[in-house]
């Protein structure tokens, strides 16, 4: 297994003895390493391709998926929201998560409808990696819904706002986020930045972030 080196930086650490797997190009994996940049929790971060033929993700994870959180008692978590929740419990600073309830729902509702049009998108790129004569234009069609009226219902539900709930940056912006820049990479026809432009002003602020910046999934 390739293991990286915590992102280069003058992040002040809190140690707590994790350990994260997952691919640089994964959304999910993006939304967690940010978070825990955000909150400048130190960990070691090691690099797998669920997908590869000698992958080691089900080692950590039955179900075969990244992320996988791995606990410094042997305890692993999985499912990019679960770690997401957990970790913002890990240290008080730069809390993601609000406190009271109904702000709280409403962040983990922008997270849901980020990650949906994640998993429509990667749907696609897998249909496609498939031999052409088994690619199913129907289902790929579909996927292709859900990422417009995902895409537009962020648009709407953004509006002309600076963040995606309330005042402050949360879990919400950094979910939606990861989704715009996974669509950048893999399907940079898609020009979401024409029909969204307060989602492309959006995503321009997010990328000055240093998180984002040291995230940032590599395009070759």
């Amino acid at each position: 297994m390739k293991i990286s080196e915590f992102p280069t930086g003058s992040y002040p650490r809190y140690r707590a003895g994790l350990k994260l797997i997952g691919s640089q190009t994964s959304p999910y994996v993006r939304k967690v390493r940010i978070v825990m940049l955000e909150k400048r929790i130190d960990h070691e971060f090691v690099e797998e391709a669920p997908w590869s033929q000698n992958t080691h993700v089900p080692d950590y994870n039955p179900l075969g998926k990244v992320p996988v959180l791995a606990m410094d008692d042997g305890g692993t978590l999985f499912d990019s929201r679960v770690i997401a929740e957990y970790l913002d419990t890990v240290t008080p600073l730069s809390r993601l998560l609000p406190d009271d309830n109904r702000p709280r729902i409403l962040v983990k509702r922008w997270e849901a409808l980020a990650d949906g049009i994640s998993d429509a998108a990667v749907a696609i790129v897998l249909e496609t990696r498939r031999p052409q004569e088994q690619q199913s234009m129907d289902w790929i069609a579909r996927q292709q819904s859900k990422v417009e009226r995902g895409l537009q219902a962020c648009a709407e539900g953004l509006d002309d706002r600076a963040w995606c709930n309330g005042e402050n940056y949360s879990l919400a912006d950094i979910a939606l986020g990861c989704t715009l820049g996974y669509l950048d990479l893999r399907f940079p026809q898609l020009d979401w930045r024409e029909l969204y432009p307060n989602l492309a002003k959006f995503e321009a602020k997010l990328a000055k972030r240093q998180s984002f910046q040291d995230t940032a999934p590599p395009r070759s």
